[in-house]
């Protein structure tokens, strides 16, 4: 896609060419049991031998990649094989009051220790 396009890009050429990558895909990801479809290891080669497929096809009809209709494409296959492989939040919770509490203390109580030397130091300079 980096290099530059001497051509207008063929974007009829493109749309053309593209189920083809999504059929070989799909006939690839039959190797897979479904229930493994949103484990990426499971797939990655075949993904990738997809991606790299797209890439040439668009490059092939003059065009950059990624590009708008190529980018749609791959949403469409994304939602085909991986539209139920949702990313879990994280629900992030307060720790108990007992933990919060001296979480908050131990630096308070440093600085006014450190303070409280400071001022004590400062008081008999003389004597030091």
């Amino acid at each position: 896609g980096a290099r530059q396009q001497s051509e207008l890009c063929n974007e009829s050429l493109m749309l053309e060419k593209l189920p083809a990558c999504g059929k070989s895909f799909e006939e690839m990801m039959k190797k897979v049991d479904s229930k493994k479809w949103c484990n990426l290891t499971e797939f990655i080669t075949y993904y990738d031998n997809f991606t790299q497929c797209t890439e040439r096809e668009a490059n092939n009809a003059s065009c950059f990649w990624p590009n708008p209709l190529a980018e749609g494409f791959i949403t469409g296959i994304h939602k085909q094989f991986f539209s139920n492989c949702t990313s879990e939040k994280v629900h992030w919770e307060d720790p108990p009051d007992e933990i919060l509490i001296t979480l908050i203390l131990i630096p308070v109580m440093l600085t006014c220790a450190m303070i409280t030397l400071v001022v004590w130091c400062s008081k008999r300079s003389d004597i030091l």
